[in-house]
């Protein structure tokens, strides 16, 4: 089969993408993958290249295109002034962040025609946006933080009630995230996450544990791996913002499985799923959640194509409910090739 693995990108979360990129050709199965790696460079250059190892941009890559005609169905590759097209069965976008996760490629691969793994278009687009997921899972019985949003740089016209989160309302992996505990604080708070997106979102402080669900599938047809649960030794959980983050986080442990209730298991694997399918979500997600000191469920955010490195969560969930990353991929390349995409 024929797969078309694409990495790399314009956003912040770039360098991620190489991580988890690296972990997924790791774990092709040879036997059964003829895989094409096309990087994405920060500046958005496409470049076929022989995988995503540290030295991709410098070695022979060709640029590439995936050609939005169907007829092509896959990429043009230029080639001594001439471009060679190579036909694909299915791409796997190992993009996080922006135009990788908000439904921008996911919009240039239906164009093409080519299945892809993952989330369509609005389910990616809707995810993305944390202030739009609330409004949808809000309506669909599903609890979230109390929210406002405002324009880069402004602020609301709002009593607010410390502690809160500051964030892009578009962005992912903490960047741009401050804690504001007091009035004073908050302006400052909204120009850092107005480098990262033209929307903010300021949401009240849940008082909770960090609960996350791996959900792999669609429809009614959903796998979830073992919960887990981020233990934080201070501050808050800031995913990616470390040097070294394969050797861990400075305040953070992610516990698989989460050390709670049975039935608290049995209320976050439930609420995941309800959440996955409101959002439209298919193929794989990881849903992020609060366990409130009452037992109450609240959700986070949702990430559409969430990080798959060595020391990302979705992967070790899957792998502690008996699912290596190698099978992951084979399930959700199954269900790009089956799934109902346009």
């Amino acid at each position: 089969m024929k797969i078309g693995i694409l990495f790399g990108g314009v956003s912040e979360e770039h360098p991620i993408s190489l991580k988890s990129a690296r972990e997924v050709a790791r774990s092709l199965d040879p036997e059964r993958y003829e895989p094409y790696y096309v990087g994405i460079t920060r500046g958005g250059a496409w470049m076929l290249c022989d995988g995503p190892d540290d030295d991709w941009e410098n070695g022979t890559g060709r640029p590439a295109v995936l050609s939005p005609d169907r007829t092509v169905h896959g990429l043009l590759v230029l080639e001594q002034g001439r471009y060679e097209t190579i036909r694909l069965d299915v791409v796997l976008p190992v993009l996080h962040g922006r135009l990788g996760e908000d439904g921008a490629i996911q919009g240039l691969l239906e164009l093409s025609g080519i299945p892809y793994v993952g989330c369509d278009i609005p389910s990616s687009a809707l995810c993305m946006d944390k202030s739009l997921a609330y409004v949808v899972a809000r309506s669909a019985g599903i609890a979230t933080p109390n929210f406002w949003t405002v324009a880069a740089k402004e602020l609301p016209d709002a009593d607010l009630t410390y502690p809160v989160f500051v964030k892009p309302a578009r962005s992912g992996s903490s960047f741009g995230v401050s804690k504001v505990t007091q009035a004073d604080d908050l302006p400052s708070a909204v120009e850092v996450a107005s480098q990262y997106d033209s929307k903010v979102l300021i949401e009240q402080a849940v008082v909770g544990r960090e609960i996350g669900c791996a959900v792999l599938g669609n429809g009614g047809d959903l796998v979830v791996g073992e919960v887990d649960h981020i233990a934080l030794s201070h501050g808050f959980f800031r995913i990616h913002q470390e040097s070294e983050p394969e050797s861990g986080s400075d305040n953070s442990t992610a516990i698989v499985p989460a050390d709670i209730p049975a039935a608290s298991r049995t209320l976050v694997r439930d609420t995941a799923k309800a959440v996955y399918r409101a959002l439209g979500c298919g193929g794989l997600a990881r849903v992020d959640l609060f366990l409130t000191e009452d037992g109450a469920v609240v959700l986070n955010e949702v990430n559409t194509l969430p990080g798959l490195t060595s020391y990302s969560r979705y992967p070790r969930m899957m792998a502690a409910a008996g699912l290596s990353m190698g099978e992951v991929i084979d399930r959700v390349v199954s269900l790009a090739l089956t799934g109902n995409k346009r």
